[in-house]
């Protein structure tokens, strides 16, 4: 528990820019932090104003707390601050393969295409698409992605391919966590899982995004399974879906969080014991 009560003072430290003096005396319980709802709006847009050596200080900080959780924890966590009706993704968000990701919420939203539709056919729809790509349905985030980053991208509900094989291994080699859609989104699906990019999203995708979506705008709040994911707030995913945490209650649902969860390891580690089981990573 030292170690979660440690990260609780050092969030503090940087989400609230206050310098903390001191650190808890030992054997000292941490005071619950006193529960603020701020607005998601006027913390995104102090989030966008930080420098890059700032954002990426208070990234790693919330990344090394909230590594710990699973998607339980922090749904608990944001009960016990009176979130009850908000963060968690509708359950039709399900994984593309069972696996986890923490990440830092960097978003964008693509519109439905209105056209027109192209007439040209053969090597002349090839030259028309190769523009369609440059002009209309862009990636300007790609190269902005940081260490850390979640990808939340709003397809508005459009079935097309927007991320696959291959543009999706550029994203990780910019460091990005994982991605999720409120629509298709992805495509490739057998090689995206074969290179292991954790994908969240409604159903899958076959078409290419030519003459379907294009590009609208982002850093900006977007829409995905019923929940408002604004740039800056914390993404946790596993099978049991996608959460959200606003970045300006961090502090307080994880303190909550990672009490839930220490709890519930040591029942289940007597537990274990009384099986007779080897004790795994999830008791220790």
């Amino acid at each position: 528990m030292k170690k979660y009560f440690v990260l609780v003072l050092l969030a503090c430290l940087l989400i609230s820019v206050e310098l903390l003096a001191q650190q808890p005396q030992q054997g000292q319980q941490p005071r619950p932090p006193q529960i603020q709802i701020p607005n998601p709006r006027v913390e995104m847009e102090r989030y966008l104003a930080l420098t890059t050596e700032q954002r990426q200080a208070e990234n790693k900080v919330l990344l090394e707390m909230f590594d710990q959780l699973r998607v339980a924890d922090v749904r608990d966590g944001l009960d016990w601050i009176g979130y009850f009706g908000f963060g968690s993704l509708d359950v039709s968000v399900r994984p593309l393969w069972q696996t986890t990701a923490v990440g830092i919420a960097r978003t964008a939203r693509y519109l439905p295409f209105e056209g027109p539709y192209p007439v040209e056919r053969g090597e002349d729809y090839t030259r028309w698409q190769s523009r369609y790509y440059s002009v209309v349905s862009t990636y300007p985030w790609l190269n902005e992605i940081e260490p850390g980053d979640f990808m939340a991208i709003d397809v508005s509900g459009v079935d097309a391919g927007l991320m696959g094989s291959e543009n999706t291994l550029r994203c990780l080699l910019r460091g990005v966590r994982g991605f999720v859609f409120n629509g298709g989104g992805m495509r490739d699906t057998d090689e995206v899982i074969l290179q292991k990019i954790p994908s969240w999203g409604t159903f899958l995708s076959q078409s290419m995004v030519q003459a379907r979506i294009r590009f609208d705008v982002k850093d900006v709040p977007v829409a995905i399974g019923g929940v408002a994911i604004y740039p800056g707030d914390i993404i946790l995913a596993d099978n049991d879906c996608v959460i959200v945490v606003p970045r300006g209650v961090a502090e307080q649902v994880f303190f909550f969080a990672a009490r839930g969860l220490e709890s519930d390891k040591e029942t289940r580690r007597r537990l274990y014991e009384q099986l007779g089981w080897d004790l795994d990573e999830t008791v220790q």
